[in-house]
C-alpha cells in the first residue's frame, strides 16, 4: 500500500523487507513484532553502525598522509634517533589513531543525523549509501560506487547530486593533472593547483582552462574511461525525471524547486555552529580581520551582493510558517520574523560564516573545491523549505575533508554534539503537545 503523500522512492522499505524477512524466518518470529515500530527503527540503528565504520574508513583514507612528522634525525645521532624512532613515534602514531577514532565517533553522533537514527526516516540509509559510494570512489571501485549511488537515490532523489560529486572528483583529478602539466611547461609556479586564484584574471584563467578541458576530445575520453558508470546512472536518472515529469513523487505541490539563494547562507551559519569547536580559533579570527583589512573592497562587494540576494531571492515555505513541531519553525519565528530588517542585518554573520567555511579549502585542490561547491549549490539553493536534514550530507562531506583536528578540539566537538543530542531527545520525549484539530500527540523534533 502506497501513501500518495510520500515523496521519496521506496529504498528504505525495500531494505527493511530485505533485512526483516530473513530475520523473521531465522528466528521464527510471528505476530505484531514482525512489522512493529521497534523492528523498523532497528533498521536505522544498523545504518548508524555502518555510518560510524564508513566515517572511520573515510577519515583514514582522506587523511592517510597525516602521519606524525618524523624528526629529521641523522642516524649518527645514535641514542636520540633510537629514542625518537622506537618510543616517541609509536606514541604519536597512537595519538593520530585516537584522533581518527574520536573524529569518527563525533561525526556519527552529528545531532541532526543522530536524532533520526531512532525514527523510521530515510536519513540514516541515505547517508550510509552516499558515504559508501564515496569511499568506493576513493578506492577506485567506480562500478560499485555507481551501484551504491543508485541505492542512495532510491532513498532520496536529490542524492543524485552526490553521485555526481563522486564523478566530479574524478574529473577534478584529471583537471588538476592537466593544470599542473600546463603550468610546469610554462614554468609558472605562482598558481599551484591547490590554490584558488582570487583575482578576476585568475578566475578568467580557470574558466578558460575548464572550457578547453571539457571541449577537448582527448580529455573527455580519458574522463569517460573511468567515470562511465556514473554517466550511466546520470542518464538513467534523467530518463526517470522525463518519465516521472519531475524529480518528486507523491506530494509535488509542497516540494517545488525555486532559486532560494539564502539557503546557502543558512547552511554556512549551520556549519559555523556545528563546527565551532574544530574550525574557529583565535588565529583564524585574526586572519579574517587581516583579510578584511587587506581586501576591504572585496568584502564590501560580497556583502552588497549578499544583501541583494537576500532581498530578491528569499522564499518562505508554508511548512516553515505553519508546522510548529520542527525546530526551524522556531528559528524562523524567533530570529527572522522579529523584524523585517533582521535578514539583512545577518549578512555580516553570513560573510564571516562563509569565509570560515571556505578557509580550510585552501588545503584542497582547486578543481575538487569547485566540484564540491557546485554540488553544494545544487543541494541547497533549489530547496524552498528550510530543513536542517538537507544539510546532513554536505556538512559531513565538508567536515570529513578539513584537516584532522587536535584531540582537545575533538573532545569539545563530541561534548557539544552530546549536549545537543541529549537536549533534543529530552524535548522530544517529555515536551509533548496537542493541536486543536487533532487528538494525536505532537512532539518537537529537527
Amino acid at each position: 500500500q502506497w501513501d500518495p503523500m510520500i515523496t521519496t522512492l521506496p529504498g528504505l522499505y525495500l531494505v527493511s523487507v530485505g533485512i526483516i524477512k530473513p530475520m523473521v524466518w531465522l528466528a521464527d518470529l510471528t505476530g505484531g513484532v514482525v512489522c512493529s515500530t521497534a523492528m523498523l527503527r532497528f533498521i536505522n540503528l544498523l545504518f548508524n553502525c555502518g555510518n560510524l565504520y564508513l566515517i572511520y574508513l573515510l577519515i583514514c583514507k582522506l587523511h592517510h598522509r597525516e602521519k606524525v612528522r618524523r624528526h629529521q634525525q641523522d642516524k649518527g645521532w645514535g641514542l636520540l634517533f633510537f629514542f625518537s624512532t622506537n618510543i616517541v613515534l609509536p606514541l604519536l602514531q597512537t595519538r593520530t589513531t585516537s584522533r581518527r577514532v574520536l573524529s569518527s565517533l563525533s561525526l556519527s553522533t552529528f545531532p541532526v543525523l543522530y536524532f533520526f537514527n531512532f525514527l523510521y526516516y530515510t536519513d540514516a540509509g541515505s547517508t550510509f549509501f552516499i558515504l559508501f559510494a564515496y569511499l568506493m570512489t576513493l578506492y577506485g571501485c567506480h562500478k560499485a560506487s555507481a551501484l551504491l549511488g543508485v541505492c542512495s537515490v532510491l532513498f532520496r532523489q536529490t542524492n543524485i547530486i552526490w553521485v555526481a560529486f563522486c564523478a566530479g572528483t574524478l574529473v577534478a583529478t584529471k583537471m588538476d593533472e592537466a593544470w599542473r602539466t600546463e603550468h610546469t611547461k610554462k614554468r609558472d609556479e605562482k598558481s599551484p593547483p591547490s590554490q584558488v586564484p582570487l583575482s578576476f584574471s585568475g578566475a578568467k584563467k580557470v574558466m578558460v582552462f575548464s572550457l578547453e578541458f571539457l571541449t577537448s576530445p582527448g580529455h573527455v575520453k580519458a574522463v569517460l574511461q573511468v567515470a562511465w558508470p556514473y554517466a550511466v546512472v546520470g542518464v538513467a536518472f534523467l530518463l526517470f525525471v522525463v518519465l516521472n515529469d519531475g524529480i518528486v513523487v507523491g506530494d509535488r505541490t509542497s516540494h517545488e524547486a525555486c532559486l532560494n539563494v539564502p539557503q546557502l547562507f543558512y547552511f554556512f551559519s549551520f556549519s559555523l555552529f556545528f563546527s565551532l569547536p574544530v574550525s574557529l580559533c583565535y588565529h583564524r579570527t585574526l586572519r579574517f580581520l587581516h583579510a578584511l583589512k587587506k581586501q576591504p573592497f572585496f568584502f564590501l562587494l560580497v556583502s552588497a551582493v549578499s544583501l541583494l540576494l537576500v532581498w530578491k531571492f528569499t522564499f518562505v515555505h508554508k511548512y516553515l510558517l505553519a508546522d510548529n513541531r520542527h525546530f526551524p519553525f522556531y528559528v524562523w519565528k524567533n530570529v527572522f520574523q522579529r523584524h523585517e530588517l533582521v535578514r539583512f542585518l545577518l549578512v555580516p554573520v553570513y560573510v564571516f560564516a562563509g569565509w570560515n567555511f571556505l578557509d580550510p579549502f585552501k588545503s584542497r585542490s582547486l578543481f575538487w573545491s569547485l566540484a564540491y561547491l557546485a554540488c553544494l549549490l545544487c543541494a541547497t539553493v533549489p530547496q524552498k523549505l528550510l530543513e536542517f536534514r538537507y544539510f546532513i550530507i554536505p556538512y559531513l562531506m565538508y567536515r570529513l575533508h578539513i584537516p584532522l583536528p587536535s584531540l582537545p578540539r575533538l573532545v569539545a566537538e563530541f561534548l557539544l554534539y552530546t549536549a545537543v543530542n541529549a537536549a533534543t531527545i529530552y524535548i522530544f520525549i517529555t515536551k509533548t503537545f496537542h493541536w486543536p484539530d487533532s487528538t494525536a500527540t505532537q512532539r518537537f523534533m529537527w
